[in-house]
């Protein structure tokens, strides 16, 4: 675990705050290093069934580049950085639980790495967001890239990743790098209103749509006993009796 990640829970939603307020929430190796195990944990409670992501002021302004001159000198320690972030975004995107990254101040970098690692993406409308690696040399690695492809298609993410520019929250909004936008004061209850209903859905339903995404994402697009076997597991489920009841009683499902 690090001090500077901080997971709390509230009933059914979990929220990992990013608090490195003096490095503008710069993720460091320690840091990148946490997240799979912090990953785990909320996949393990069966009581929580949405995990919200946030920072302070900023959310984040990316990997911390005073480990550039230590831990990242030379190839051999870029590589095992660079491993250590692959393995934190990869455990964000493969929980079954939904995520949403509340997004203030800076996304830059990793930053923007796990804001699309998440399912949804809300931000302020003074938030900005770039990803660097044209600045730096680096390649960016390929699930990263895949996912800022799958959020703004392969035209914008070649700009984003060309040109290293940072984007104002408007552009972000208008391109599919963010859902929603949002004042400062409305952001975090917002965050906390859209988390509070997707846990109230059915999670058979949640856990479904989660993983066809996936599925589609990944090139899948014909049906199959993977997809029958959702199917099925769907409408033999305590949650479809329940929503069928409360649709012929005309009352909000209790799931």
């Amino acid at each position: 675990m690090s001090e500077h990640l901080v997971l709390s829970v509230d009933g059914p939603v979990a929220t990992l705050t990013i608090d490195r307020p003096a490095k503008r929430n710069a993720l460091s190796f320690e840091m990148w290093s946490a997240i799979p195990g912090i990953v785990a944990e909320v996949a393990a409670d069966d009581e929580v069934r949405v995990l919200v992501i946030r920072g302070t002021e900023n959310f984040s302004a990316g990997a911390d580049i005073s480990e550039f001159s230590t831990l990242r000198r030379d190839a051999a320690g870029a590589q095992r950085y660079g491993q250590a972030v692959e393995a934190a975004t990869k455990a964000m995107t493969g929980l079954p639980k939904p995520t949403i990254a509340a997004i203030t101040g800076f996304c830059i970098g990793g930053g923007c790495e796990i804001a699309l690692a998440c399912d949804l993406r809300i931000a302020t409308d003074d938030a900005r967001f770039g990803i660097t690696p044209a600045k730096l040399g680096i390649v960016f690695n390929l699930p990263s890239t895949k996912q800022l492809v799958d959020a703004v298609g392969p035209a914008w993410a070649k700009q984003i990743l060309f040109t290293g520019d940072i984007l104002d929250a408007p552009t972000a909004l208008r391109i599919g790098l963010v859902n929603e936008l949002h004042s400062a004061d409305a952001l975090p209850k917002r965050a906390q209103d859209l988390a509070d209903l997707m846990a109230s859905r059915s999670q058979v339903t949640i856990h479904g749509a989660k993983t066809i995404v996936g599925w589609i994402l990944a090139g899948r697009t014909d049906e199959d006993d993977e997809t029958h076997a959702l199917y099925a597991h769907s409408v033999t489920s305590p949650d479809y009796a329940e929503g069928v009841t409360a649709f012929l009683e005309k009352r909000p499902p209790r799931f």
